[in-house]
């Protein structure tokens, strides 16, 4: 759950992307590009440091960040919110802030993150009919991240929120030793 602060900044980012007449052509790209930023301070300890380190002025974190801006191809959308960011001295949080934006972004494009981990890897076909199958149980766009979990025997599991959606036959084995010991 992110922290108070980081969804102050995500709500106000999202509220402009997704503005009608004003919004960012791939209001998507914003959160990618944030990402991006935050790994690059990951990264290179230089860049973290300068942008991190109260002791460093305002001006030459700005100066340094316009000279980046280009290079990384940053929406405007994406430098204003790391220019205020920066303002306020909050660039240790610019993961949760990418974290919480993605999530009221998805949440404003009704889409869906489904985790699924599969016993195998899945044929195009099975991922466009799981696709489907939880488009209809959800009402939302879904989109999928996959994952191998040998320990399932057979079948998926895929979890869209707090619920998870359990066909394997290690859950239906579960589920019929719960009956039987009842």
């Amino acid at each position: 759950m992110p922290s108070a602060l980081a969804l102050r900044y995500a709500r106000a980012l999202a509220d402009v992307v997704t503005l009608p007449g004003v919004a960012a052509r791939d209001p998507r790209r914003v959160g990618e590009q944030l990402r991006e930023f935050d790994q690059m301070l990951g990264d290179h300890a230089e860049l973290r440091i300068l942008f991190t380190t109260p002791a460093i002025p305002e001006g030459k974190k700005r100066a340094v960040l316009s000279e980046l801006a280009p290079m990384l191809g940053l929406e405007k959308h994406t430098l204003s919110l790391l220019l205020v960011v920066l303002q306020h001295d909050r660039m240790a949080h610019l993961a949760e802030i990418a974290e919480a934006f993605d999530s009221l972004l998805n949440e404003r494009l009704g889409i869906v993150v489904a985790a699924v981990r599969s016993a195998r890897p899945l044929e195009e076909q099975e991922k466009q009919e799981l696709a489907s199958a939880l488009r209809a149980r959800t009402g939302k766009q879904v989109e999928m991240t996959f994952a191998l979990d040998p320990g399932l025997i057979a079948g998926v599991v895929a979890q869209v929120g707090s619920t998870i959606y359990d066909g394997s036959v290690r859950g239906r084995l579960e589920r019929l030793r719960a009956d039987l010991t009842r």
